[in-house]
């Protein structure tokens, strides 16, 4: 069962309310979809989802799914999937957040639009790569054979 858990962001504290069940499936599936593809011997792991990581000078984030190098834990991925209520912090404030640490990755899923946002880091921060929808596919360079399309993410459960 989710729980509340707090944020700090630029030095204030946010509350967060527990993630209603909608943003929990997709979690757990991107969750399970990036753990089964993360090969042997990989310079990343996958932390429980929303693990806190401090991003300087005084912030706390817990992205719904991270991927940290396994030699520093240094972020190289974030995931932040919005919730209603959510959408200025996890895609203006965090966004920037990440952008100033220099995250080499950052997806933003949206639910209300059954898309995702992919960023990488170019010269002058943030870029972004693409929108992903439909029947696009997900992928990264750090995790071969993973792909799985906007449909599969965003499909209703099984009654």
């Amino acid at each position: 069962m989710p729980q509340a858990y707090e944020e700090i962001l630029e030095g204030e504290t946010h509350l967060r309310l527990a993630p209603a069940a909608p943003h929990e499936l997709l979690c757990n599936r991107l969750h399970a979809w990036v753990r089964a593809a993360l090969p042997a011997g990989s310079p990343l792991r996958l932390p429980p989802r929303r693990t806190p990581f401090e991003l300087p000078p005084r912030s706390r984030v817990s992205p719904d799914l991270a991927l940290t190098h396994a030699d520093d834990g240094r972020l190289y991925l974030a995931v932040e999937v919005v919730q209603p209520g959510d959408h200025n912090r996890d895609t203006v404030v965090k966004k920037q957040l990440y952008m100033d640490v220099r995250l080499p990755r950052l997806w933003i899923v949206d639910s209300r639009y059954h898309n995702v946002e992919i960023y990488g880091t170019g010269e002058f921060g943030f870029r972004l790569e693409t929108i992903l929808a439909n029947h696009h596919p997900l992928t990264d360079l750090q995790l071969p054979g993973f792909s799985r399309t906007m449909d599969e993410l965003f499909a209703k459960p099984c009654p």
